[in-house]
């Protein structure tokens, strides 16, 4: 049975967008191939989120640390409520008050391809490997690239639910060097600003 629920409701009840430039979901459109975006987040706490284009969403986690290039890290995913595919491209300031209030940058942004299957000879969705609780995919972003996968480690029934993001090894998967970067002085994918420029030029009318 379909669910006829707006999958974006919880997202819209969190925003009063008269206040808030976060788009309000009304005409995103999917691509050739479905996408990816890593967006860096100052808010009450920073952290990445990392979100995947999935049945005309993006489904999304709060990463603290961040999505990792060292194969075998273990990095914790909060799931957070489905946003609208136009949020790939928001780059800005959440005005204080609002819900999330903080600077945002697009870190990395691609498009990625699910990977492995659900059971022997019938090939799963990907939003149906979500709800099973592990999903493989490939990352062609500007940053992040290769195998990766999450994992459902905690199913929130009295707890909230949390989920493991782990770099697969390959041929893209880094051994030294910074696994993830300095948030504060990371630069965007779109525009090269980092967070602390996106607030400034908004402070100044030019964000």
């Amino acid at each position: 049975m379909v669910s006829d629920k707006d999958p974006l409701e919880p997202y819209r009840g969190k925003r009063h967008f008269d206040t808030t430039a976060e788009p309000s979901g009304v005409g995103g459109q999917a691509g050739d191939e479905p996408s990816f975006v890593v967006q860096i987040h100052d808010a009450r706490r920073m952290h990445f989120d990392f979100r995947l284009e999935v049945d005309g969403v993006l489904k999304s986690w709060a990463v603290p640390k961040g999505p990792s290039t060292h194969p075998g890290d273990k990095r914790l995913a909060v799931p957070t409520e489905d946003h609208p595919l136009e949020y790939r491209e928001y780059e800005g300031v959440i005005p204080r008050g609002e819900y999330g209030g903080g600077a945002v940058i697009v870190w990395d942004q691609g498009t990625y391809r699910p990977l492995g299957r659900d059971r022997p000879g019938r090939a799963a969705t990907f939003g149906e490997a979500l709800a099973h609780g592990h999903a493989s995919f490939w990352l062609d972003g500007t940053k992040l690239r290769g195998g990766y996968a999450l994992t459902r480690i905690r199913n929130g029934d009295g707890d909230e639910e949390a989920w493991l993001l782990v770099k697969e090894k390959d041929s893209a998967a880094r051994h030294d060097g910074p696994a993830t970067p300095d948030p504060r002085r990371a630069r965007s994918a779109r525009s090269g600003r980092t967070l602390h420029q996106v607030s400034q030029d908004e402070a100044a009318g030019d964000g």
